[in-house]
């Protein structure tokens, strides 16, 4: 009875798929939709969504998540936590046997409705095939290894064949693992990569990531760079509030050939900072909302948002792991949870594929703190964008912006409500001093060109 229902359910909801196929953006360096709409990955983490919701749980997630602004959600095929061995809600574990060649429909068939219902609601999956340690367990997770470079391709070949005409997939090769030197993981993940790209649709019809663990510098560029399957970079950045994260963004976005960055892993809501609670207690909004916007203004092409209790849908039957707070259900309400589309919405109020990072608008040396101010700007000088995490008073250089005259907006990330400031004549320097300052009073200054109509800040993109 449950088969009969969920084939009924799927075949209802096909008829309704609403996500279009995501490209790279012609520079490359962002995301749109075949119809050539800008796409930016406003994405929420949910690792093991598969595999410990049943389908009422996973509709009500994916419902509150499109409520609140997001438009992606990262989750794993074979999860994370003792997902070979441990069945879903339906008591189906995801291969037979442990085998990488015997995959289990009725476990694939609850991941298809996710995914269908997911669309239904235009959110696209980015899908791990699986999590790290099913290559190698390192000094956490508890496997087994089962893939090697003889049976990677094949999984690759046969999960790239079941999910080849779903447009609101993403592919994201890795798992929170980082190939070890003098072995063979590199040739494991580009063997499950190109056994995905065979079968989905070749390196034009799939688009495709690596999720690593942190690292200095590059991320997923550091091995993959040049794959022709991989068409986007991603980092993790990790879980400590006090990181200059957006170097790590500025490393990738200078590489050749361009390709799309983002973070795809940083601080997490409720998360232990640094994993040391005791001393450090857990992450604030402002932490997290700092890290986001400097990604960003250094020219990643989105942003995801974790919380610590949602990504393990940790419930008080459950073990947690390292310290989650509250159950996932209350948890999808935490402040960041619901301020993180007015990150998404300021950058689509406002010419999106033409933006760059431009740190010379800021005159004077910056101390590489948490009072760093971060600049992006039109290409062609139509408005530039100044995010100040502390409001510190700073000198700026308008000579990149075109005109004699300027509108200017303070648009504040915690509610997404723009207030109008004071009209700026053209001059080469300007003193900036934004409404308040301190410690979690951050602010964006948005600068217009005065015969530009954008409208708003946040809100949406008008032009005649």
């Amino acid at each position: 009875m449950k088969r009969i229902f969920l084939m009924v359910y799927l075949m209802l909801i096909t008829s309704t798929m609403t996500a279009q196929k995501l490209v790279v953006s012609e520079n490359q360096r962002f995301l749109m939709t075949e119809d050539g709409r800008p796409f930016f990955w406003m994405a929420d983490t949910a690792w093991e969504l598969f595999h410990r919701c049943d389908r009422e749980q996973a509709d009500f997630y994916l419902e509150k998540r499109a409520a609140q602004g997001f438009n992606v959600i990262q989750a794993v095929a074979l999860a994370e936590i003792d997902g070979l061995f441990t069945p879903n809600p339906y008591g189906d574990l995801p291969l037979i046997n442990a085998d990488p060649d015997r995959p289990n429909p009725s476990y694939f068939e609850h991941v298809d409705y996710i995914i269908k219902k997911a669309d239904s609601l235009d959110l696209y999956i980015a899908l791990l095939p699986t999590w790290g340690d099913k290559v190698f367990k390192n000094s956490w997770g508890i496997g087994p290894e089962i893939f090697t470079t003889e049976n990677a391709r094949r999984f690759g070949n046969w999960i790239g064949h079941r999910y080849k005409d779903y447009d609101n997939i993403i592919w994201v090769i890795g798992g929170d693992r980082n190939p070890r030197p003098n072995s063979d993981d590199v040739e494991i993940w580009n063997e499950m990569a190109e056994g995905i790209a065979e079968k989905a649709g070749g390196y034009e019809g799939t688009l495709m990531g690596y999720h690593p663990q942190p690292k200095e510098k590059g991320g997923s560029s550091t091995w993959f760079h040049n794959e022709p399957w991989l068409d986007f970079n991603m980092h993790q950045t990790g879980h400590c509030a006090d990181r200059g994260t957006y170097k790590h963004i500025t490393h990738d976005y200078g590489l050749k050939p361009t390709k799309p960055v983002i973070d795809a892993e940083p601080l997490y809501e409720d998360h232990p900072n640094c994993f040391n609670a005791k001393e450090l207690g857990y992450s604030l909004p402002e932490d997290i909302r700092r890290i986001m916007y400097w990604n960003v203004f250094a020219g990643a092409f989105g942003q995801t948002y974790g919380c610590h209790d949602v990504w393990q849908m940790y419930s008080l039957d459950k073990e947690g792991i390292n310290g989650p707070l509250r159950p996932w259900t209350l948890a999808l309400d935490l402040p960041m949870a619901n301020q993180v589309k007015h990150l998404k919405n300021l950058f689509l109020s406002r010419p999106y594929i033409t933006r760059i990072p431009d740190q010379s608008m800021v005159l004077g040396k910056q101390e590489e703190n948490n009072d760093y101010v971060s600049v992006t700007r039109d290409a062609l000088g139509t408005y530039a964008l100044f995010y100040f995490p502390t409001g510190k008073t700073t000198t700026v250089d308008m000579s990149a912006l075109k005109g004699s005259e300027f509108l200017s907006w303070w648009y504040d990330p915690r509610t997404g409500n723009a207030y109008k400031a004071s009209p700026i004549k053209s001059s080469s320097t300007l003193v900036i001093e934004p409404p308040t300052s301190g410690k979690g009073q951050d602010w964006i200054l948005v600068i217009d060109g005065m015969n530009q109509n954008f409208g708003v800040p946040g809100k949406s993109l008008s032009i005649d």
